[in-house]
C-alpha cells in the first residue's frame, strides 16, 4: 500500500508556531525574571486579595470547624438518637442537681454559682465539641484548686474565708461595695477567664501534646490525693464544726489537727444527720455499680436524700433549735452578666496554668475513651477549644471553672446518650430549678452537701487497692503513683502536680539512663535469639557474644552502656590492651637481655623460658572473637553515642575481637553513614550493619572460620620443605 508523502510546507508552519511559542514562552520568562520583587507590603496586599476573594469559603470552613453542631446536627437520627438522649439528659440533670450544689461550696463559692456553671457549660459544650458523651460541668479536683486560689486571695484582700469581711477592704474596679460572696465570685471568674484563654491559645497552636505528659498514674495518682484533700476539707461541714478553711502546703495535717482539737465542738445534729444520710446514700450507691447493667436507670439517691433531708430540716427547724449550717437563700433567675475584675489577672495567672492543664486532660482523656469504645473520632485541640469555650463565655456569666467530669460523663454513656444533643436536655432541668425550684433548697444543712461531696469520691479512694497489682505490673508506675499522691495531698494540688510531672519526667531519663542490658542466646532450632537470664536452656553462640541494650544510646547513658558491655562480656578492651601491650613489651626486653649477655648456653635456655612462661602467665586470655551488638531497641542514637560506637569498635578491634551491629532502624542507619562509622573500603566487611542478629553472627562465624583456614594455609606454607618431600618420595 503507497504511503501518503508528507506536505513539507505544513511542516514548515507547524515549525513556525512552535518557534513562535517558544519565543512567547522565553519573553514571558524574561519579563517575569526582569519584574521587580514585591516588597513586603504588597505581599501582604495580595495575599489579603486572595484570601478576601475566597473568604466565603473560608467563612463557612471556619465555623463548621469551631462549631461542630453544624455538620452533625442536620443528620440526625430522630428516631434511633432522641430517647436516649432525652432519657440520659433528664437522668443526668438530676443528679447534677445536688452536685451542682456541693461542689460550689468546695470551690468556696455560694450554691447557686454551682447551678450557674453547669447549665452555661452543656450549652456551650453542646455547640463546640466533637465527643458525644462527655459531660462538661463542676468537677471536684478543679473546684478544689480554684477553692484554694479564692481563699489566697480572700485572705490578701482583707476577707474570712469562712464568713464576713474582717476589713473594709471591700470595694471593687467599678467603685461598687462586694462583700464577700461578690469578691469570692469575682475571683473565681476572673480565674475561670484566664485559664480559658489558655485553653484556647493551646488548642489554636496544637499544644495538646502537653497532655502527654500527665500519665494515667500521675493523674490517677492526683486525683487521690486531691480526693483526700476534699475529704479532709468536707469534715467540718459533717461534724458541724466552726475552724478557718488551711491553705497552702500542709493544709491537709493542719486541717486534721484542728478537727481534733475543736472536736468536742461538734454539732451533734450535723453528726446524726451524717451519719445517717451515708449510711443512705453509700449502700444504694454499690446497688447501682454492682447492677447498673441490668438497670437501665441508675437510682437518684442524692436527689431523694436532699429533699428529705430540706423538708426534715426545715419543719424541725435544726437552724434555730440545734444551730446547724444551712444553705440559706438561693435566689432564681440570672444575674446581670459582669466582665471578670481585669486587675485580679497579675495575681492569679499562675493559679489558672494547672487549672487549665488539668481541665484539659480530663477532658480529652475521656472523650478519646469514649470514641474508642463508640467507634467515633474526636479531634483533640477542637476539645481544647471547646473546653476554653466552656470557661471564657461563662464567665461572663458568674460562672467558675469546669471541665469533663468523670462520673456524670460515665452516667451519661452508661444511660443511653447517643450526641451531644443530650447536655441540652441536661442544661432545661438545669433551668427548671433555676427559675422556680432553687430557693426551696433555702433549709438544706451543708452537712448533707458535704456527704455528697464524699461520697462521689469512693472511685478516686478505691484506687488504694490497686496499688498491690500495680506494683506487680510496673514498679515504677507504682511509685509514680504514691509521689503524685503525697505531693498533691499534702503540699497543695498546684505544686503537687508539678512535683508529680517533674518526678515522672525524672523517672523516664532514670529509665534510659539505666536500662536493661543483657546478653542474648539462641532458641535451638530457630533463628531466634532471647534474653538468657529469662529464657532457659538456650544456647551460646561458641566464641561470639550478642549484646543487648534496651534504650537509645545518648550523652546520658554513655557510661552505663560501655560499663554493662565490659561487665556482661568478661573483657574489658582498654585493660586487656594495656596487659597485652605490657606482657609484649616484656617479651621483648627479656629476649634483648638474653641475646646479648654473655652467659651459658644453659642460662640463655633457661632465661628465654622463664621469660615465655612469665608473659604467657602475665597475658590475658580471650574466649571470643566476634560480638554483635543487638541495636533493635535504640530509637535513635547522638553524636555522644555514634562516638561511643566508634570507641567500642576499635577497642574491641585492637585486641582482635571483631564488632558487628545488627537490628539498626533507618533513622540509625542514616546516623552511623553521615557519621562516617563504616568504612570507605570496600572490602571492609567487619564494619556492615546487619539486619538481623542471625545474619551477623553467620557472618561472624564464617569469617573466622575463614581467617583460621588462611593461618593454616600460611602454616603450612611457611613450614614446607623441599628436601624432605623428595626424600619422602623416593622412599615411597
Amino acid at each position: 500500500m503507497k504511503q501518503e508523502s508528507e506536505d513539507p510546507t505544513k511542516n514548515d508552519s507547524q515549525n513556525l508556531h512552535s518557534d513562535t511559542l517558544t519565543f512567547s514562552y522565553m519573553h514571558v520568562q524574561l519579563e517575569e525574571h526582569v519584574q521587580p520583587e514585591l516588597s513586603t507590603k504588597d505581599m501582604i496586599m495580595e495575599k489579603a486579595k486572595v484570601a478576601c476573594s475566597s473568604s466565603p469559603k473560608i467563612l463557612a470552613n471556619f465555623f463548621f470547624k469551631l462549631f461542630p453542631v453544624l455538620q452533625w446536627l442536620p443528620r440526625y437520627k430522630i428516631k434511633e438518637y432522641l430517647p436516649g438522649d432525652i432519657t440520659s439528659g433528664i437522668i443526668v440533670g438530676i443528679v447534677t442537681i445536688p452536685q451542682s450544689i456541693a461542689y460550689s461550696l468546695l470551690a468556696n463559692q455560694d450554691p447557686i454559682y454551682g447551678l450557674y456553671t453547669n447549665f452555661f457549660c452543656c450549652i456551650i459544650y453542646f455547640l463546640t465539641a466533637t465527643s458525644r458523651h462527655n459531660c462538661v460541668g463542676t468537677f471536684g479536683v478543679l473546684c478544689l484548686m480554684v477553692g484554694e486560689s479564692v481563699s489566697k486571695q480572700l485572705k490578701a484582700a482583707g476577707y474570712d474565708t469562712d464568713g464576713d469581711t474582717i476589713a473594709v477592704i471591700n470595694s471593687t474596679t467599678n467603685g461598687t461595695i462586694c462583700g464577700r460572696s461578690c469578691y469570692a465570685i469575682t475571683v473565681a471568674t476572673s480565674i475561670t477567664f484566664i485559664a480559658g484563654v489558655y485553653q484556647i491559645i493551646m488548642g489554636i497552636f496544637q499544644l495538646g501534646f502537653i497532655s502527654m505528659y500527665l500519665s494515667e498514674p500521675l493523674l490517677s495518682g492526683f486525683v487521690t490525693g486531691s480526693s483526700l484533700t476534699i475529704l479532709t476539707s468536707q469534715m467540718k461541714y459533717l461534724l458541724g464544726l466552726k475552724i478557718p478553711r488551711r491553705d497552702g502546703a500542709g493544709a491537709l495535717v493542719m486541717t486534721w489537727v484542728d478537727i481534733f482539737t475543736n472536736i468536742k465542738s461538734t454539732n451533734i445534729c450535723d453528726l446524726v444527720t451524717s451519719i445517717v444520710a451515708i449510711a443512705v446514700i453509700v449502700p444504694i450507691k454499690e446497688i447501682n455499680d454492682r447492677f447498673k447493667s441490668k438497670m437501665k436507670i441508675p437510682f437518684p439517691v442524692e436527689l431523694l436524700v436532699i429533699i428529705v433531708a430540706t423538708l426534715v430540716s426545715y419543719y424541725f427547724n435544726f437552724k434555730g433549735n440545734y444551730k446547724s449550717s444551712i444553705c440559706g437563700s438561693i435566689p432564681t433567675g440570672f444575674l446581670v452578666p459582669k466582665a471578670p475584675d481585669w486587675s485580679l489577672i497579675p495575681s492569679i495567672a499562675t493559679d489558672a496554668i494547672p487549672i487549665a492543664i488539668i481541665g484539659f486532660a480530663m477532658t480529652v482523656s475521656l472523650a478519646e475513651i469514649f470514641a474508642k469504645k463508640h467507634g467515633y473520632t474526636i479531634r483533640s485541640n477542637q476539645e481544647m477549644i471547646a473546653i476554653g469555650m466552656c470557661n471564657i463565655i461563662p464567665s461572663f456569666f458568674h460562672c467558675f471553672t469546669s471541665c469533663a467530669a468523670l462520673a456524670k460523663s460515665l452516667l451519661r454513656e452508661s444511660t443511653g446518650a447517643k450526641t451531644q444533643l443530650n447536655g441540652i436536655i441536661s442544661s432545661l432541668v438545669l433551668l427548671l430549678v433555676l427559675l422556680a425550684i432553687a430557693p426551696l433548697f433555702y433549709s438544706l444543712q451543708n452537712c448533707i452537701l458535704g456527704v455528697i461531696t464524699i461520697t462521689s469520691l469512693r472511685g478516686a479512694l478505691r484506687k488504694f487497692s490497686d496499688t498491690p497489682k500495680m506494683w506487680r505490673v510496673s514498679r515504677i508506675d507504682t511509685i509514680i503513683w504514691w509521689v503524685s499522691m503525697l505531693a498533691s495531698s499534702l503540699i497543695t494540688t498546684e505544686i503537687g502536680l508539678l512535683v508529680a510531672v517533674c518526678f515522672s519526667i525524672f523517672c523516664v531519663i532514670i529509665r534510659t539512663q539505666r536500662p536493661r542490658a543483657t546478653l542474648l542466646g539462641k532458641v535451638s532450632g530457630t533463628e531466634i535469639y532471647e534474653d538468657q537470664f529469662t529464657y532457659k536452656e538456650l544456647s551460646n553462640i561458641p566464641n561470639v557474644k550478642i549484646f543487648r541494650f534496651d534504650t537509645s544510646l545518648y550523652y546520658a547513658n554513655k557510661d552505663y552502656f560501655k560499663n554493662s558491655l565490659y561487665s556482661k562480656t568478661g573483657i574489658n578492651p582498654s585493660l586487656v590492651s594495656a596487659l597485652q601491650k605490657k606482657a609484649k613489651k616484656k617479651r621483648e626486653t627479656e629476649a634483648g637481655q638474653a641475646r646479648f649477655s654473655f652467659i651459658s648456653r644453659f642460662s640463655i635456655m633457661k632465661t628465654v623460658n622463664k621469660a615465655h612462661n612469665q608473659s604467657e602467665i602475665s597475658e590475658p586470655h580471650i574466649d571470643i572473637h566476634s560480638l554483635v551488638i543487638d541495636c533493635g531497641a535504640l530509637q535513635f542514637i547522638d553524636t555522644v553515642g555514634l562516638s561511643v560506637l566508634k570507641e567500642v569498635r576499635n577497642d574491641y578491634e585492637e585486641i582482635g575481637v571483631q564488632v558487628f551491629l545488627a537490628n539498626c532502624n533507618p533513622s540509625v542507619r542514616r546516623m552511623l553513614t553521615d557519621g562516617s562509622y563504616f568504612s570507605k573500603k570496600s572490602d571492609d566487611a567487619e564494619l556492615i550493619a546487619f539486619h538481623s542478629v542471625h545474619d551477623a553472627v553467620n557472618f561472624a562465624e564464617r569469617k573466622y572460620c575463614d581467617k583460621q583456614l588462611e593461618i593454616q594455609m600460611n602454616e603450612a606454607a611457611f613450614s614446607f620443605d623441599p628436601n624432605q618431600a623428595i626424600s619422602d618420595e623416593l622412599r615411597k
